[in-house]
Parts: C-alpha cells; sequence; structure tokens
C-alpha cells in the first residue's frame, strides 16, 4: 500500500461518519500522489502527511440564547484550527443547519492550500454553528452571536486565529461578534474580518470572492485561447459570491442567463439584470422567485436543473456537492469550454474526473474563490498598520493575487507532466509551501 494510501485508510478509519472530510482528502491526496511518492521517504520519516490531514485543535462548545418568546435555545459551536505553519489560522465562521464536525474539516483542509496558493501569511482554519440566522429577528441573531462569542473569545485574536464570514455570516452577525469581542477583551484590535467600513472593513470585501473568481476564470480562458466577451455564463446561487461574479462578468462582457437559490432557478435569455436581483437578495431577502415578477420575460422553474440550461461557462456558486457527475455530461453535451467553483467543494468527484477527462478547463474552489480570504488577509492588514487603502488599491492587490495563484497552478501542473490539470496544480502548488514550512518547524 501506498503511503497515500496508507493515509488515507488511517483518516477514514480514525473519522467515521464523517463523509465531506474523507471527499475533500481523498482528492487532494490523490493529485498530490506524483510529489509524495518523489518525496516518500522524507515525508514518512516525519510523519508529515498524518499531521498534514489532521486539524491541530478543534474546539467544540454549546450555545445558549434566548429567543423573543423567551425560550432558551441550544446550539452547537466549533471552531476548527487545522494548521499554523504559514501564519495565523484564517478562515470563515458558517452559521447554517447543516453545520456539522464533518463539514467544517473538509472546509478547514481545504482552507489551508487555498490559504497558501494567496501567498499571505495564513494558516487554515474553520468554525460556525448549527444555528440558521434565516427567519431570526435581528435582537435573536445578535444574542446568538453574543453567546458565541462569549466562548469563541478564548480561542482567537489577531496573532492567534482572525475568523472571517461565510454562509449565513455577513456584516451584520460580525458587527454583533466583533462589539462581544471588544466589550469582553477591552481590545479593539483586527480579531475578525468582513468588519463595517466605519470600524476597520476593508473596501471591495464584499465583491471579494465574486470578482476574484472572474479573474482567475479570465486568466485561464486567456491562456487557453478563449475570451470571457460573448460568452454566455450560468452562476448557480444567488448570494454574495453569486452577485458579484455576475457583476465582474458583465463588465467583462459576457452574459449571464440563469441563477438560483435553494428553491429553483431563473433562466433570463435576455441576460440577468442584476440590479433586479440585488434587491430581492441584499435588501427584500427575498426568494429569487421573485424575479419573474419584476421581468416577466424570465422563466422560474422549481427545484434542481439549472446545469440543463445550454451555456459556454458554468460557475457553482452555491453549496458543497451541487454538481454531479449527471450535470456534467449535460453541460459538455451542451458545448459548456470551462468550470470554475466559486463555492467550497461544490462539484462532486465524479464530476470534476469528468471535466478533466474530457476536455473541459476546470478550476477547483481552493484556486477560484480564494479572493475572499487573500481580500481577508488584505483587511488583517490595514488593521496592523492601522490605516485603510482605497477600493482601487484592493481590487489591483486582489486581481495580482488571483493571476498569481493561476500561474502557480498552472506552473506546479507543467512541472509534475498534468499540464491544464489545474486541480492537481492548485493542490500541489498549495502543499509544497505547507510542506516545507512544516518540515523547517520540526515535530510539532
Amino acid at each position: 500500500m501506498s503511503y497515500v494510501d496508507e493515509v488515507y485508510a488511517r483518516v477514514v478509519a480514525q473519522n467515521p461518519n464523517e463523509p465531506e472530510y474523507h471527499q475533500a482528502v481523498k482528492e487532494v491526496l490523490d493529485s498530490l500522489k506524483l510529489v509524495i511518492d518523489a518525496n516518500e521517504e522524507k515525508y514518512r520519516a516525519v510523519s508529515l502527511l498524518e499531521r498534514f490531514v489532521e486539524p491541530e485543535r478543534i474546539i467544540s462548545f454549546r450555545v445558549p440564547w434566548v429567543d423573543d418568546k423567551g425560550n432558551v435555545q441550544i446550539n452547537k459551536g466549533y471552531r476548527v484550527q487545522f494548521n499554523s505553519a504559514i501564519g495565523v489560522y484564517k478562515g470563515g465562521l458558517r452559521f447554517h443547519p447543516t453545520v456539522n464536525q464533518s463539514i467544517l474539516k473538509f472546509l478547514g483542509f481545504e482552507q489551508v492550500l487555498k490559504n497558501s496558493l494567496t501567498g499571505l501569511p495564513i494558516g487554515g482554519g474553520k468554525g460556525g454553528s448549527n444555528f440558521d440566522p434565516k427567519g431570526k429577528s435581528d435582537r435573536e441573531v445578535m444574542a446568538f452571536c453574543q453567546s458565541f462569542m462569549t466562548e469563541l473569545y478564548r480561542h482567537i485574536g489577531p496573532n492567534v486565529d482572525c475568523p472571517a464570514g461565510d454562509i449565513g455570516v455577513g456584516g451584520r452577525e460580525i458587527g454583533y461578534m466583533f462589539g462581544q469581542y471588544k466589550r469582553i477583551t477591552k481590545h479593539y484590535e483586527g480579531v475578525l474580518t468582513g468588519k463595517g467600513l466605519t470600524f476597520g472593513g476593508s473596501l471591495v470585501r464584499t465583491e471579494a470572492t465574486g470578482y476574484g473568481l472572474i479573474y482567475i476564470l479570465n486568466e485561464m480562458l486567456t491562456h487557453n485561447n478563449h475570451s470571457l466577451e460573448g460568452k454566455t455564463v450560468i452562476v448557480s446561487g444567488s448570494g454574495n459570491v453569486a452577485i458579484y461574479a455576475v457583476e465582474k462578468l458583465q463588465q467583462y462582457g459576457a452574459k449571464v442567463v440563469a441563477m438560483c437559490d435553494s428553491n429553483g432557478y431563473i433562466y433570463d435569455k435576455d441576460g440577468i439584470k442584476l440590479d433586479v436581483v440585488k434587491n430581492i437578495k441584499e435588501v427584500r431577502r427575498a426568494r429569487i422567485s421573485e424575479y419573474v415578477k419584476e421581468v416577466p420575460t424570465a422563466v422560474y422553474t422549481e427545484g434542481k436543473g439549472i446545469w440543463s440550461i445550454p451555456c459556454d461557462i458554468a460557475l457553482p456558486c452555491a453549496t458543497q456537492n451541487e454538481l454531479d457527475l449527471e450535470d456534467a455530461k449535460m453541460l459538455k453535451a451542451n458545448g459548456c469550454i470551462a468550470v470554475a467553483e466559486g463555492a467550497n467543494m461544490p462539484t462532486t468527484r465524479e464530476a470534476t474526473d469528468y471535466f478533466l477527462e474530457n476536455g473541459v478547463l476546470f478550476m477547483p474552489g481552493k484556486a477560484a474563490n480564494a479572493g475572499g480570504v487573500a481580500t481577508s488577509a488584505l483587511e488583517q492588514s490595514q488593521n496592523s498598520m492601522r490605516m485603510s487603502w482605497t477600493f482601487e488599491e484592493v481590487d489591483a492587490k486582489l486581481k495580482d493575487i488571483m493571476v498569481n495563484i493561476f500561474a502557480k497552478a498552472a506552473d506546479a501542473a507543467e512541472r509534475y507532466g498534468v499540464p491544464g490539470n489545474y486541480v492537481a496544480g492548485a493542490n500541489i502548488a498549495g502543499f509544497e509551501k505547507v510542506a516545507n514550512a512544516m518540515m523547517a518547524q520540526g515535530i510539532v
């Protein structure tokens, strides 16, 4: 049995009933096999892989809070501090009913490589709760966030662990948590990113993941003799990532014809009217189905099926494993030439392999959606210096980071004899930096 297979078998045996975590580890280790086989003796001697796939620390706690009816509610809270070899732990907090330890370990593991690719000094972590902010009043969300931070504050800090937002955690939630952190610690410091602009937030943070996705997509297309101009695009989701990916796509001259939420999808053959979507999702916090009331020429369809719409480019920006093998086959049959992941692991392993084997350009999430964490790290830098940069300055830095991530992934794929395989390239480039740092720091 190879070293890679041994380590994967150990992960499955020691972490039962954690399918998302197993999936993430297998995908990464399989694509790292070329590197690991070439350095097996060196890595085995210090159990590097065993340490690489195991979080440094998992914190689990209860979160009691009182709802508007005076009833006491209890949720579970977590922080997975995965790897600090190249910097302080950095990664989002997710508030969603599906949150569990397996999902957070998969996200934290992916975050290690994603953060490494940015070139910035940040390690990987992830956290959150099974609390659902949807349908809760502002007072209930504040009560939960304050209780959550009353435990979490013991484990974080600007030089220890700097969380950000994720699904269910936007500016409102970050604000409530930052206020509670400051109240408890008496420290005004850059411990959370995604803050409001009036108290240490960074310009471009809202747009960063969506913009970054399109910057690296544009690099991949250009490198392969394609252009975004005039392309037809499907973007799944209608949250932060999807909205600002659409905004940047339209600036590049592409036409987005479909978006969705968890209930269903809209198809607008004339091109999505982004101002309408922004009003529905950012102002009214309503369902995407409302779009057809304002744009009667559009069509709304309940349930899954967005990937059946013909397109040149598909951008899954909603949630993990939303694009499966059948979807991949439909996209290819309908002429799709490129897929880039705006969400974390939204494409199943079978679908990813199908794209790679059938000539569809594919950029994995750890590279494609790294713009969010990159700009979070830029916010950390601004907080440390007690200054702020202009929108143009931050946007230019973001674009440079995404262009460099593509270059690293493309170079690593070339060096290991798999040109054009950006999944392997991104994993290898991210891993090399972390592995070298771990080797240098001894058995810790």
